[in-house]
């Protein structure tokens, strides 16, 4: 059986068909023995009070059982201590095993059930109904039945909602993994299983983002790729045709080749951060020492903060400082601001500069690959050093933000890991 609600259905009905067997059969083995024992012992009580006494006659013992078996308008037949017949009314019924102590059920030579009572004085009182009754314990039976059949039909469509939603999970699976990027599941409930519902979507969404972003990314890199190439080729061009290579075109070509090593080198790095999971290196980081280096690349760069030890990547965490640097550089207005800073939580890199600042609605859209940032006084840069900016802070348990500067101007700072050491 292959169908997952089929199985968890059947075990419903299985496990409620079990109970109820079990719960006639303990019934039948212990009515006799428990509340139910009361009631013969009552009943034996009024018999032996209406019967007369074991050495009556013959005649006045059937007298009495005939006003007995009037009254209960039953077959009735009366039995020695020793089992021998001493009167009936109606059908003979059998007296209970040699064996037998106590009142209770007992069945005629048709199986039908009877009632058996000892009488205090050793006799026995046989009674049954001429309608046929049946036993108590096929009432149980039968009534655990009805029980068990409403529970069956009641738990079916509980059982078929519930594996429904695994179903569907199980198409949205399917589909994610046929291309359909989009697929999503519809959450219902609020139990385990919309739980794994809602993961799934988070899943799928997160992947959706990160093979977006591939594309854009690779799109967007083919565009920056062929500007700084079809200067490289004209100026190849020129070359071949005798022009004359003056020291401006030269110093051109060696920066054309140098924005095509770097914009390379970022676009491999942006796309290596988004598949290795983990770090290069995992080592103890001066990050005020590290700043240090960086700053002294920059003249207008001025320096502050105290000295804080984190893990991590070096060469990424240079990279990071060196980004937001050049970030300040091209897009601010010297001096540039780089602060180093201890928190309760972590480290805090604070870059900031006094240029006209990052409109509001943008200070999150920075942050996206190629997207230059408005008001770039220069024209160069492909727009991934934010975007590996914050790249680099995740990968080292933080993250980046831009942030209004007091002032004037625009803060970027990058948040990262507790510190060690």
């Amino acid at each position: 059986m292959r169908r997952l609600y089929l199985r968890i259905y059947l075990a419903v009905l299985a496990s409620v068909v079990v109970f109820a067997l079990a719960a006639g059969f303990l019934w039948r083995q212990l009515s006799e023995r428990g509340p139910a024992s009361r009631a013969f012992e009552v009943a034996s009580t009024l018999a032996q009070n209406a019967l007369p006494p074991p050495d009556a006659p013959r005649r006045e013992q059937q007298a009495a059982l005939a006003r007995l078996a009037a009254n209960l308008k039953a077959d009735v037949t009366l039995y020695s201590a020793e089992r021998a017949l001493l009167a009936r009314v109606g059908r003979r019924l059998p007296p209970p095993g040699a064996g037998r102590e106590t009142g209770g059920w007992v069945r005629d030579w048709r199986g039908r059930p009877a009632w058996a009572l000892r009488l205090t004085d050793g006799r026995w009182l046989v009674a049954r109904t001429p309608r046929h009754r049946p036993h108590p314990a096929w009432r149980l039976f039968i009534t655990l039945g009805l029980l068990a059949l409403a529970v069956g039909v009641g738990a079916y469509p509980v059982v078929r909602r519930l594996t429904r939603r695994i179903e569907n999970l199980q198409h949205g699976v399917e589909s994610l993994g046929a291309g359909e990027l989009s697929a999503r599941v519809r959450v219902e409930g609020h139990d385990e299983v919309a739980q794994l519902a809602e993961s799934f979507n988070a899943a799928a969404s997160r992947i959706e983002a990160l093979v977006g972003a591939h594309k854009s990314l690779l799109a967007n890199a083919s565009h920056e790729l062929r500007t700084p190439l079809t200067r490289i080729r004209m100026a190849v061009e020129l070359i071949k045709e005798g022009a004359p290579a003056s020291s401006e075109r030269r110093q051109a070509l060696e920066q054309d080749i140098a924005e095509l090593d770097t914009l390379i080198d970022e676009i491999l790095l942006a796309s290596r951060l988004d598949v290795v999971a983990r770090l290069d290196a995992d080592e103890n980081v001066d990050l005020l020492a590290l700043a240090a280096e960086e700053c002294a690349r920059y003249e207008e760069a001025e320096l502050d903060g105290q000295p804080v030890t984190v893990r991590g990547d070096a060469r990424l965490l240079r990279r990071l400082l060196r980004n937001l640097l050049e970030n300040a550089r091209r897009h601010g207005a010297p001096p540039t601001e780089l602060r180093i800073a201890r928190t309760d939580t972590g480290a805090e890199i604070h870059v900031c500069d006094q240029g006209a600042g990052v409109p509001a609605d943008e200070r999150e859209r920075v942050f996206e690959p190629f997207r230059r940032f408005p008001g770039t006084s220069d024209g160069s840069g492909a727009g991934l050093g934010l975007a590996l900016v914050r790249s680099i802070a995740r990968r080292h348990g933080g993250d980046a933000r831009c942030e209004e500067r007091p002032g004037g101007g625009s803060c970027f700072v990058a948040t990262l890991s507790a510190p060690r050491g």
